[in-house]
């Protein structure tokens, strides 16, 4: 009989070429032929010593004998795995019941994929374009700036995630296996395997619109359907229940239920919801800049000698200002681009994208400063447009281009004409300007205070020619939409879903949402 023993913290150097079996046995306290096979479950870096980095592994190990394994091996790091998969509910909704997904980014996608796999017959409802047409459209808005403003980087089959880093990693408890569905399915789908042990797994914007188009594909052969261009205007309901929706002004569609996967920038959508009364309230976000380095500098701030050895390396950076304000590093891409992440006219936002070998010369991140209603107000939509009004500056600095500047001149307060030893990556058009007229005075203190502090962790972070571009604005959703135990919100047969509606902050957590809302749907009584 096999045995399967999880054998954590097994440490090898990065520079050193170690046998792992060997390892395992020396840790076991068997011989190595008794070993089996082994499964990574996760890989991760200890680089705190820069003299002696480590790789770090998680092991699944099959062992012929578990009994030849003495007691006092088995602790915290050496137990016996129990089986971890994910599983569906049993459905009592009926299969006749139409069930209409608005958005087709992770959380929509990923609801009507566990929706089609349990048979159920859903439509997909998406305002921008397919991803093949999307991609075209966002590369001439890159070259021309001429935007659209239902398909660009924010809108669009596979949603935000898929113009970013497609970064993968989520601190949250996923006792349900939610996770490991999310990362089973991208596999399924051309992701690389490596997502499923990495500790911080990532696919890249190039990998990511591939895998999009094969889940696509496959739920189309489960009977999901797919509308594009197709922009829901109105929620129709009816006694407090929802029983349809109104499409590009025009059409209307019958549903017995309605997801709504809308993604953080679906702006007029929270308004139009608002007024018809649906409950709603503001949520705290961030705002800032994003920030260029050398990726070289990077690498070897982090990784020392061993710096060509590794992968590109990314940080992850914290501070509290004497205001009061929390400022940190979010959304780190790793050898990659900042991207005119606009979608409304005469509004510029910026984020941050790479390529899954994350083979451009800088790093980018964005420099974030938290905001709450005593920075935007209070009503429901206040912190929207707070976002608003910020992006409008942007566009005014930069006219109507990303406004960027070097770090130097941010301190010295003027508007910046030249870059220094190294020069920008960017998607989409720049001009230069002075970011500290886009931001109050207590959003540029705490950046000011932050940045030099970030330099005691990073040398070189505060370095005169680090460049910023603004404005990074879209961190998260600026409303939550409120939804019960059951994921109904205040109308019957509406479920608020993923990081538009305030459940979720990424592309896995967002997935992992929409498969908690098909599940909660399956469940449902007729």
């Amino acid at each position: 009989m096999i045995y399967v023993i999880r054998v954590r913290q097994i440490k090898i150097l990065v520079d050193k070429e170690q046998n792992i079996t060997e390892r395992i046995a020396k840790r076991l306290h068997i011989e190595e032929e008794d070993i089996v096979s082994y499964e990574l479950e996760k890989k991760s870096i200890d680089a705190r010593n820069k003299n002696s980095i480590y790789y770090v592994y998680d092991l699944l190990v099959s062992v012929k004998k578990e009994k030849s394994i003495p007691k006092y091996v088995f602790g915290k790091d050496v137990f016996v795995a129990e089986t971890e998969k994910y599983v569906f509910p049993k459905e009592s909704l009926s299969k006749d019941k139409k069930i209409i997904i608005v958005g087709s980014g992770p959380s929509g996608l990923f609801c009507a994929y566990l929706l089609g796999e349990a048979g159920y017959k859903v439509l997909v409802l998406e305002q921008g374009e397919m991803m093949e047409e999307r991609i075209k459209t966002v590369e001439e808005f890159f070259k021309t700036n001429k935007l659209n403003v239902f398909s660009n980087v924010q809108f669009g089959e596979g949603g935000a995630g898929t113009f970013s880093d497609g970064k993968l990693n989520t601190l949250v408890k996923d006792k349900m296996q939610r996770g490991r569905k999310v990362f089973e399915t991208f596999v399924e789908h051309g992701a690389p395997k490596e997502i499923m042990y990495e500790q911080k797994p990532h696919i890249g914007t190039d990998v990511m619109r591939n895998v999009i188009v094969s889940m696509r594909d496959k739920m189309k052969k489960m009977g999901v359907d797919f509308k594009y261009n197709s922009k829901m205007t109105n929620v129709i309901i009816e006694k407090g229940i929802v029983v349809g929706v109104e499409v590009n002004n025009s059409e209307v569609i019958s549903c017995d239920i309605l997801v709504l996967a809308i993604g953080h920038s679906a702006r007029d959508t929270f308004e139009m919801l608002y007024n018809k009364n649906i409950e709603m309230k503001a949520k705290n976000f961030a705002v800032g800049v994003r920030v260029e380095h050398p990726q070289k500098m990077i690498n070897e701030n982090q990784y020392g000698k061993f710096a060509h050895l590794l992968s590109p390396a990314s940080y992850k950076l914290t501070y509290q200002a004497s205001n009061k304000k929390a400022v940190y590093s979010f959304c780190m891409c790793p050898g990659g681009f900042v991207v005119n992440a606009s979608s409304e006219e005469g509004r510029v936002v910026v984020n941050g994208m790479s390529n899954y070998k994350r083979d451009e010369v800088n790093a980018n991140s964005a420099i974030v400063v938290n905001v709450n209603n005593k920075d935007f107000g209070n009503g429901v939509l206040a912190g929207m447009e707070f976002q608003r009004k910020l992006e409008e500056k942007a566009y005014k600095l930069g006219a109507g281009l990303i406004p960027t500047q070097l770090y130097k001149d941010f301190v010295a307060n003027k508007e910046s004409n030249k870059y220094g030893s190294f020069a920008k990556v960017s998607k989409g058009m720049t001009s230069f300007a002075n970011l500290r007229e886009l931001f109050p005075d207590s959003i540029n203190e705490a950046l000011l205070e932050a940045i030099p502090y970030f330099d005691t962790k990073i040398k070189g972070f505060a370095r005169d020619d680090m460049i910023m571009s603004g404005v990074e604005s879209r961190t998260s959703s600026p409303v939550m939409i409120i939804r019960n135990e059951l994921g109904e919100s205040s109308i019957k047969g509406l479920y608020p879903c993923g990081e538009g509606c305030g459940y979720a902050g990424g592309i896995t957590t967002s997935a992992m949402d929409g498969i908690k809302i098909a599940e909660l749907i399956v469940q449902k009584e007729n």
